[in-house]
């Protein structure tokens, strides 16, 4: 796009005021160095079809540009040092995944012994240990006394510990 001699010229009227500006802004004078020429550079790339109306416009708008992308690579490559008590604390992920499937495992054993008791046991078991109903609550809803309650219950938590057990 721009004769040698412009770009000459060009340079020589607009890179100190904006190295200057990239000092500040990036708070080192070597960077700065270094986006501005890869400012200028960018502008001799420039295919010879762009009219650029406002070459100091332009030029800053780059530099502008060129210091967001700075910035975020920087934040995306910032790590944080961490003391070696903080990484032993970190739980291993297997042991998690053991906990879930031990855990898992554990619900479909309860399920299954729920599921081998008596119809009205299971009802009973079901509603005060899941549903949270107290004995007396139980024994309004199913029309049976509390001391039935607590006997479907003794029943049904003396089989479920016992084949948890196993």
């Amino acid at each position: 796009m721009a004769t040698e001699k412009d770009l000459g010229a060009l340079f020589l009227a607009h890179e100190p005021e904006l190295r200057a500006y990239l000092t500040r802004k990036l708070r080192c004078p070597h960077m700065a160095a270094d986006f501005t020429q890869e400012i200028f550079l960018r502008f001799a790339e420039l295919p010879a079809a762009n009219v650029i109306d406002n070459v100091r416009s332009y030029l800053y708008r780059t530099a502008h540009n060129l210091i967001i992308d700075h910035f975020r690579k920087e934040e995306r490559q910032q790590t944080f040092s961490t003391d070696h008590e903080a990484l032993l604390a970190i739980p291993k992920e297997a042991t998690a995944i053991d906990d879930a499937l031990a855990a898992q495992q554990e619900l479909l054993r309860l399920q299954t012994a729920v599921q081998h008791l008596p119809a009205r046991t299971q009802l009973v078991f079901r509603l005060n240990r899941i549903e949270g109903l107290t004995y007396t609550e139980v024994a309004r809803r199913l029309k049976i006394s509390e001391s039935s309650v607590q006997k479907h219950l003794t029943k049904a938590l003396a089989h479920v510990m016992k084949c948890l057990e196993t």
